[in-house]
């Protein structure tokens, strides 16, 4: 059942290419529909999944490179499939309004959608590079097109990052099955690569993925993209494209490559600690808030890469539910900025939201955009806190000083928030002509509710998550004990 997520995203793609260009309404309603059916799939695979590994379907495809069409789930896959369906139809309820060619905008959006389904449920590495690649096709045109602010820039940015991380993960893959003979996943988790091998395909494969994930000091284009991409197109980079990066890190990079793994860590773990401070800091001296919420991702994706380096269970599940946390956030964060102020403001500079009284104009993006803030800080009863404990409590066993240092990063990224906050909806400043604009939209409200009941359901009840999440960890072959 779960093979449908691929399936019917692509099948609205092609619906969408057999409808007359005047029919926007149509490709609305299509486009939604296939995002919908998406995420159901995804919640009922979740519901009917019995824990561990399951095989979706195994057909050959290139029988002469032993290549298979090979979709699997495990509880990992599965969390990130809910996230993605999520994702997918929030933000066409945020993108509802778009007037400019949308039959092809939804067309792009459902490819990149099903690409990103392909890699979560791939179990054939050759198989994951093919979605992992066609998901960058889309991103390309729906910023180079639909996108502002230096659009063409940061289009081209993320495309060429994008292919030099897909370039070395190739080399890796090819390594890896000169090697092993196959490109069966369940198989290479088990072969035994030689230290030699490991020592240098881990770190090459690693930072390939990574860069996609945002690692510093590969980061620059996530700030760039996402200030350059539409608003859907900002959800979907930084609430699950950045998560590629960090599931192929996982999944490929550490679980396959486990002695390079060991070899390499500490190394990685200075990065994402790097990043998380870095990036905090950077953020809390933007003007732009788009810009305050990009640099916010990366600061968020070093907590990811920080739990993934724990090698512990705890700090590795904690890992993944960032991944599912931080989507959620950013999802959120982005519509906020890209869909309720700006086209109604016509800025996203803060000194210029400070002057227009925005809590008393926009009072549901003001308690939206407040409620985000709170989930972004991590304060107790929202997915962020849950995530983020759990990283730190596997990481301050193996790196105790590195977590303190990432603590000082959390100080930072509440100081970056809250002067975002305070800026954009608590001004001081009493506007001699109070700004006219039209209210919040019931889709935009009804795509916000459903990001603000996912956040606090993962916070307050974690369970579910983790009871899927911790079996597909356990398993892994580089975690310590």
């Amino acid at each position: 059942m779960l093979a449908w997520t691929v399936y019917i995203s692509f099948l609205g793609v092609l619906a969408l290419m057999v409808l007359p260009a005047s029919r926007a309404q149509a490709a609305r309603g299509v486009a939604l529909l296939t995002a919908l059916l998406g995420l159901a799939v995804g919640v009922a695979g979740i519901g009917a999944h019995p824990g561990g590994m399951q095989t979706v379907t195994q057909k050959a495809w290139i029988p002469a490179l032993g290549i298979n069409y090979y979709l699997g789930a495990d509880g990992i896959s599965l969390t990130l499939v809910l996230l993605t369906g999520l994702a997918a139809v929030v933000g066409i309820l945020f993108s509802w309004n778009i007037e400019e060619r949308p039959r092809e905008f939804f067309g792009f959006y459902l490819a990149l959608i099903g690409g990103v389904y392909g890699v979560f449920l791939s179990f054939d590495l050759f198989l994951l590079f093919v979605f992992y690649e066609l998901a960058i096709i889309p991103k390309y045109f729906l910023i180079a097109i639909w996108g502002s602010t230096n659009k063409a820039y940061g289009a081209m940015k993320l495309t060429l990052y994008s292919f030099l991380g897909g370039a070395l993960v190739l080399v890796a893959i090819v390594a890896t099955y000169v090697s092993a003979g196959t490109f069966d996943m369940q198989s290479l988790s088990h072969y035994h690569f030689c230290p030699q091998l490991q020592a240098w395909v881990f770190p090459v494969m690693f930072l390939g993925f990574a860069v996609l994930a945002g690692i510093w000091p590969l980061h620059t284009w996530a700030p760039t993209g996402h200030v350059a991409a539409p608003t859907a197109g900002s959800m979907l980079l930084a609430g699950i494209v950045m998560k590629l990066g960090a599931y192929g890190a996982l999944r490929v990079a550490m679980n396959l490559f486990p002695e390079g793994f060991q070899m390499w860590r500490s190394g990685f773990v200075l990065l994402a600690v790097t990043g998380i401070v870095y990036a905090a800091a950077v953020a809390l001296r933007q003007r732009d808030l788009k810009f305050v919420i990009g640099y916010s991702s990366v600061n968020h994706m070093g907590f990811v890469l920080l739990g993934l380096a724990t090698a512990q269970t705890l700090g590795v599940a904690g890992a993944v539910l960032q991944m599912f946390s931080h989507g959620i956030i950013a999802a959120l964060l982005f519509a906020i900025v890209g869909r309720m102020i700006y086209p109604r403001t016509h800025t996203r500079y803060l000194d210029e939201l400070a002057a227009m009284d925005l809590r008393h104009i926009l009072p549901f993006a003001a308690c939206a955009f407040a409620v985000a803030s709170a989930a972004s800080m991590g304060i107790p009863g929202f997915s962020g806190f849950v995530a983020e404990i759990t990283i730190l409590i596997g990481a301050w066993k193996a790196y105790p000083v590195l977590v303190v240092i990432a603590g000082s990063g959390m100080v930072l990224t509440a100081a970056f928030t809250l002067r975002a906050l305070k800026l954009s909806f608590f001004g001081e400043k009493t506007p001699s002509h109070p700004l006219k604009c039209e209210p919040v939209s019931t889709a935009e409200k009804c795509g916000a509710a459903l990001l603000i009941v996912s956040t606090v359901a993962a916070g307050l009840y974690p369970k579910p998550l983790f009871d899927h999440i911790l079996p597909a960890v356990e398993v892994m072959r580089f975690l310590k004990p």
